[in-house]
């Protein structure tokens, strides 16, 4: 899930070589939690008027992770 995550976001923003994802155990049984940071020129690209694209990501994820029996959410840290 962490290269999809990278690999989508890499597209979005100017500065791909800034992209960290910080892969983390969450609270609940089989969850992670990836921890975005990017550049901060580059936060409003990933999250999106309105949050729209942040959404999006979130949902990608999430539907990917599915299909591994997994559950995954996104962290936008910036």
């Amino acid at each position: 899930m962490k290269d999809l995550l990278i690999y989508i976001v890499s597209h979005l923003v100017d500065d791909p070589d800034a992209i960290e994802v910080i892969e983390r155990d969450g609270e609940a049984e089989n969850e992670t939690v990836l921890e975005l940071h990017v550049a901060k020129e580059d936060v409003g690209k990933v999250i999106g008027r309105q949050g729209r694209i942040a959404k999006e990501i979130r949902t990608i994820i999430r539907g990917a992770a599915n299909r591994e029996g997994r559950r995954v959410s996104v962290e936008i840290a910036g």
